[in-house]
């Protein structure tokens, strides 16, 4: 028998808020967290904004020696995995350091101190180099900068699969609850690339989208006249812990992780198979593993980029995988709202399904005012959230690579 495995604690850092509950109050009101970049100079840029963070302080969860030594992704894992940790009820220990785990993954890691650094070398040669720069830049430190912040001594490491970076990090947290390799298990992805090399790169590839003058209307997933996504950052941070490990500490219980699949295209760099047949066979796993029929799924937090291609294919997916129920499935893009954070979009939008099932709302696809013929006709909850009954969501993530991750979660039942 594989052990039951609970959300009972959140975080976040996201271009609505810098916590859970405000980013959560934006997102139920379809706030759009883009507007002009203010973190460098971009008026040269072909792409001029993006879904920044705002207001952030890292003093929040960190001393200034620390913060000084860290790049802005782990700045804001670990805020955000302060935050999921009080969430939980851990704020002052009460577990076993040896059960417990870290996987925070990041897409790309610190990517402004590897810019920084390049910089100070070409002005100023290598005796200058920081020599904090490579733990700095690494994708795997913040996972252990979090596990020295709580001396989780369990299963430590960082997952890296570009998009599906955080959601490959909450599946693998919950195989090893399951498995019983750990009892909890803090877990996401956060990222920091809204810099100029991460926006002149996006933008060359024409990923990004380029309505400049109207940034706040740019993310339209499934929507006819979409042109690209829009640059994100921050962190999701979760908490995930075996059931009666929780029930006897009389945590509160968000919901239960039930289902985890990871699939691969083996097909492009950058591109889907047709109808997102990779993505396909990652939902119909996870919901395999969470013995979750096409009718007991009432949501799907979709990937959803605002990029013509993967929209069209993942509706095609959707469609393809719940049959007649899909009709009855609301579907939602929350990138609509915090643009495309990378490593950290995985991790936030399962948030966002946890606190759906919690509420029963489903947050709003914005932006959207032209149905795409391509994507199927299923209802994208346009514009305006909605109440409705949510006992299990899917939540989707597809990265560069061709890496696919469904991860399902329903409302917890004794």
């Amino acid at each position: 028998m594989r052990r039951r495995v609970v959300v009972t604690g959140l975080g976040a850092v996201t271009p609505l808020g810098n916590d859970v509950a405000t980013t959560w109050r934006a997102m139920k009101s379809g706030v759009s967290g883009a507007s002009g970049i203010t973190k460098f100079d971009a008026s040269s840029f072909p792409v001029r904004f993006a879904c920044e963070v705002k207001g952030f302080d890292p003093l929040t969860a960190m001393d200034r020696k620390e913060a000084k030594r860290a790049d802005l992704y782990t700045q804001y894992a670990v805020v955000a995995s302060v935050e999921a940790m009080r969430d939980a009820g851990f704020a002052d220990g009460g577990f076993d350091v040896d059960r417990t785990g870290v996987i925070v993954g990041s897409g790309i890691g610190g990517l402004k101190s590897f810019e920084e650094q390049h910089d100070i070398y070409r002005e100023r040669g290598v005796s200058k180099i920081s020599p904090f720069f490579i733990p700095m830049f690494i994708a795997d430190i913040a996972a252990g900068v979090v596990s020295m912040r709580f001396n989780a001594r369990g299963p430590n490491y960082a997952t890296v699969s570009a998009c599906s970076t955080s959601a490959h990090a909450i599946g693998d947290a919950f195989r090893t609850i399951q498995y019983g390799d750990a009892d909890i298990m803090i877990s996401g992805g956060a990222e920091a690339t809204v810099t100029p090399m991460a926006i002149g790169g996006f933008a060359n590839m024409t990923a990004l989208s380029r309505r400049n003058d109207s940034p706040e209307t740019a993310s339209r997933p499934f929507d006819a006249t979409r042109d690209g996504f829009v640059m994100g950052e921050g962190a999701g941070i979760v908490v995930l812990e075996e059931l009666e490990h929780a029930l006897k500490r009389g945590a509160r219980i968000y919901g239960e992780v039930v289902g985890y699949k990871a699939t691969g295209d083996a097909y492009h760099l950058t591109g889907q198979l047709p109808e997102h047949e990779g993505l396909q066979r990652a939902m119909r796993g996870a919901m395999a593993d969470g013995g979750l029929a096409a009718a007991d799924v009432d949501y799907v937090n979709a990937h959803g980029t605002s990029t013509p291609l993967n929209d069209s294919n993942e509706a095609k997916a959707i469609a393809s995988v719940l049959g007649e129920a899909a009709r009855q499935v609301s579907v939602s893009s929350t990138k609509s709202m915090t643009g495309h954070m990378l490593g950290a979009a995985g991790s936030v939008e399962f948030i966002a399904c946890t606190l759906a099932i919690r509420d029963q709302i489903v947050p709003p696809t914005i932006n959207h005012t032209t149905p795409d013929p391509e994507c199927c006709g299923l209802d994208f909850t346009p514009n305006t959230a909605r109440e409705r009954t949510v006992r299990a969501a899917l939540s989707n993530s597809a990265g560069f690579g061709g890496h696919n991750v469904s991860l399902a979660v329903k409302r917890y039942q004794g």
